[in-house]
């Protein structure tokens, strides 16, 4: 009987960064914790949470990725990962790193932007409502 092995599709916003087949296990970090997939794993989607993605192939061994938050879709033996940003590399240690300088305070940053856009658009409202209330 042969062994069942799984696709994996790493996409960005604007390219593909990985296309591996023949991959044995992957483990995702999701807001409830690490997530473990095989191949005969039921279908499923989850929320990614910045962190690292590991993936195992017979050729490569272990490959570690530091991802973004995102989406995770697995159906059948395809497993697709969509998200913002991700980063290659070997040491474990430089991809932790990686994820808390850059995606972690990219998220700070990002909620300082959308809190000044939400005082703007409420500010916006407020002056719209009085000018037809004049």
């Amino acid at each position: 009987m042969p062994s069942i092995l799984m696709n994996l599709r790493v996409l960005l916003p604007f390219q593909v960064f990985a296309d591996k087949s023949s991959v044995i296990r992957i483990v995702a970090e999701t807001g409830a914790g690490s997530l473990g997939l095989l191949p005969r794993r039921l279908d499923c989607v989850a929320a990614l949470v910045p962190g690292i993605l590991t993936y195992e192939t017979e050729a490569e061994g272990e490959v570690y990725v530091a991802v973004d938050e995102g989406v995770l879709v697995k159906t059948g033996a395809d497993v697709v990962v969509s998200v913002r940003q991700a980063i290659g590399g070997a040491d474990l240690d430089q991809l932790r790193d990686a994820v808390e300088k850059e995606f972690l305070v990219l998220d700070e940053q990002e909620q300082s932007v959308r809190s000044v856009l939400a005082k703007m658009e409420s500010n916006l409202i407020h002056r719209m409502a009085r000018f037809h209330n004049d």
